[in-house]
Parts: structure tokens; C-alpha cells; sequence
């Protein structure tokens, strides 16, 4: 009998809340998850779950054993990658969580050359606009804009986003551009709804934040929401420069209050809390470390 193996469907059982949800992740059937911890139950001779049609729940000998299970798992992990650093480079699947704009603008495109540095790592890329939870979903690294919060999780910062205040040539046409920081209260803002500030922007003036309030008749949960209803004319969008290409050269959308800058944004790679960091996690953000410092749209550097 594999109990680690029954150990580790047990762990992930707990972390995902139901035995579909794990089934799910490994492509096997329900019935199957269901079996593994009723052998592992068997095994120790306690009932590590209460479950109805509805809910699933540890009972006290499971809570107990999940506490033990986590500090076991995370021993045989050190222990295994000690072996790996001495013996060969990253292996295993790296499961990896951003955004859903910025996966598909700098990610994606810079996976063909982390795969083909390490040819024994694979990719499972959750694209997510809301914040994942790295334990329940069994997250090894999620890379966010923005600071991070959660004392449970490391964070180390791989970049920096710039943001640029920019609307459509109609929208300045039709209304003009705002001058002060003042003027925006006459002016209709594009309001990003997960924005950690709400209606609110900030900008740095003289070496300082200044924030100023925003008020829009759009409003949107997603930044390439709030990008599109730029070149809609909807309004002025605060917005990284990470999402345009030549547009602003081009005039195709138009900075406005160049001469206030609003402020930047960490971005950060964030793995949940443990003693050892996988060396397939390190391998991602050294890689992404690199990459980012040689694209200006990510990176303080100069190049």
C-alpha cells in the first residue's frame, strides 16, 4: 500500500474541500479519491472526515493527522530535493496562477524558452482575474501586481508596473484634456473595481503620493476592460504600460497629465509559506527575474 500517496490524496482532499474537486486535478473518477481515503482511514484505524450529501468536514482525529500529514509531506519534499539538487536540475509540473491580460501578454510568450531550459518541467497555468487561493487550489507560484497582504505568503518582487493616464483622441477632442489633478473631478474615469484604492488614483507629486477621487458612469472588473473602454471613448483609464504596444506612439490613445506620474505597482511572485521552495518555483522566478529586467514596460532597470 502507497500510504504516502494516500497521505498526499488526503492532504489535497482537505485543501480543496471535496473529493470531486481533487478527482478534477488528477482526471480520475470521484469514486477513486473516495476509495484512496477510505483506505487511508482503514490504515490508521480513525475517521478522518464527516461527510453528507452536502459538506465535508475533518473530524477531530483528522484535523490532528492533517497537521501531522502537512509536516511529513513537507520533510519527504526536502529530503527528496536534496537528492534533486545534487543529482539533476528542476523537474515536475509547476502549477502557475496570474492574471488573465497579464498571462497572455508575458507569460505565454516567454514559456517556449523556460520549457526549453528545463525540459523536464511542465506548465499548468491558471489564468485567474480574482485572487487565488494558492493552498486550496494547490498553487505552487502566482505572479500579481500590487502588494501583498497575507502574512502566510512569500512574496518577493520580480518587477514593477508603470501606469500611464490615457484616453481616446474623440474623448480630448470632445471634452479636453485635463490640465491638474483637479481637473479630472469634471472628467469621466474609467473605475477599475479591484483596484485596492476604489475610485481613487494616486500620483506622485513632488517626491510624494497625492490621491486624488475619480467618479465614472463605467465601471469594470477586468484591466483590458478598462483598456478597451479607452479606445471606446468612454472615459480617461489609469492603466499599466504593460498592456500597449505602439499605440501611444502611433496616437491611436493619448497620455494626459504627463507631468504627473501615477504611481507604480510591485509585481510580485507569491508562493504559499514553507521551509523549502521547490526548485522548480525557483527556477520560474529567477527566469521571470531576468526576462522582466530587460522590458522597460516591467522593469526600473535601464537597459
Amino acid at each position: 500500500m502507497d500510504i504516502l500517496g494516500l497521505i498526499r490524496t488526503f492532504v489535497r482532499v482537505v485543501e480543496a474541500g471535496s473529493f470531486t474537486a481533487v478527482a478534477g486535478e488528477r482526471n480520475i473518477s470521484q469514486p477513486t479519491i473516495s476509495r484512496q481515503v477510505a483506505a487511508l482511514e482503514d490504515h490508521l484505524g480513525a475517521r478522518l472526515f464527516t461527510r453528507s450529501t452536502r459538506s465535508l468536514a475533518l473530524t477531530d482525529d483528522g484535523r490532528a493527522f492533517y497537521d501531522q500529514a502537512l509536516r511529513a509531506l513537507e520533510s519527504v519534499r526536502e529530503a527528496e530535493n536534496a537528492v534533486g539538487r545534487r543529482r539533476a536540475g528542476p523537474t515536475g509540473t509547476l502549477r502557475l496562477a496570474t492574471s488573465v491580460v497579464f498571462g497572455r501578454l508575458h507569460i505565454v510568450p516567454r514559456l517556449p524558452r523556460f520549457l526549453e531550459r528545463y525540459p523536464d518541467i511542465s506548465i499548468d497555468l491558471v489564468l485567474n482575474d480574482g485572487t487565488t487561493d494558492l493552498v486550496e487550489e494547490g498553487i505552487d507560484l502566482a505572479i500579481r501586481v500590487g502588494a501583498i497582504s497575507d502574512p502566510s505568503l512569500i512574496a518577493r518582487r520580480i518587477g514593477i508596473s508603470h501606469r500611464v493616464a490615457v484616453a481616446a483622441p474623440a474623448y480630448i477632442k470632445a471634452r479636453s484634456a485635463p490640465r491638474t489633478l483637479d481637473d479630472l473631478k469634471d472628467h469621466d474615469c474609467i473605475i477599475y473595481t479591484r483596484l485596492a484604492s476604489g475610485s481613487a488614483w494616486t500620483f506622485i507629486v513632488g517626491g510624494g503620493p497625492i490621491t486624488v477621487p475619480v467618479r465614472g458612469r463605467y465601471r469594470v472588473n477586468n484591466t483590458e476592460g478598462v483598456r478597451a473602454g479607452v479606445f471606446a471613448g468612454l472615459g480617461i483609464g489609469l492603466i499599466p504600460t504593460f498592456h500597449f504596444g505602439d499605440e501611444i506612439e502611433t496616437g491611436q490613445i493619448m497620455v494626459v497629465l504627463e507631468d504627473h506620474e501615477p504611481e507604480a505597482m510591485p509585481i510580485v511572485a507569491v508562493y504559499p509559506s514553507r521551509r523549502f521552495v521547490p526548485l522548480k518555483v525557483r527556477a520560474m522566478i529567477d527566469y521571470l527575474v531576468e526576462e522582466f529586467r530587460l522590458d522597460p514596460r516591467l522593469s526600473d532597470q535601464v537597459v
